[in-house]
């Protein structure tokens, strides 16, 4: 005998218990498997007054998950994506510009470790980090902080 297919409010749980979810997302997610008269809206509604699901938790999760790659407009764009309100992507803006230009040197030295030796390879350099979403101004610490690490001895 087949197993019966899980209720939606079954399905937005088990989605959350593996990581947080926007409101926006779940309901993607749950609309592939609601048939007639199922209503998602209500669910997820459900699912905010239980305090399953929490925007500000998945704000805080996405940044945590993304921050040691990413800079702070790419995680930006990506929380306006995901359909959070204003409030909730000015404070998590405000936290992420906050360690921007450390965050930067971190991927860097990751990804490069050593100082560029001529302007093709600071150019490329840079392009990585900009292309990451890091902002000029972190971009130019680093290389400034990489040039100057390269001239003390250790």
């Amino acid at each position: 005998m087949p197993r019966p297919k899980p209720s939606l409010k079954a399905r937005a749980l088990r989605y959350l218990a593996a990581r947080e979810h926007s409101r926006q997302e779940l309901a993607r997610k749950l609309q592939r498997h609601a048939e007639e008269g199922d209503d998602v809206e209500a669910v997820l509604d459900w699912l905010l007054a239980m305090n399953f699901m929490s925007e500000a938790r998945f704000a805080e999760s996405l940044v945590h998950r993304r921050a040691s790659r990413f800079g702070s407009s790419r995680i930006v764009y990506e929380l306006q994506q995901h359909g959070l309100d204003e409030a909730t992507v000015a404070s998590q803006k405000s936290t992420l510009l906050a360690d921007e230009d450390e965050r930067a040197w971190q991927v860097w030295q990751r990804k490069f470790g050593t100082p560029a030796l001529d302007a093709a390879q600071a150019a490329k350099q840079m392009r990585f980090l900009q292309q990451r979403g890091f902002s000029h101004s972190a971009i130019q610490t680093t290389m400034r902080r990489a040039k100057k690490a390269e001239t003390e001895p250790d």
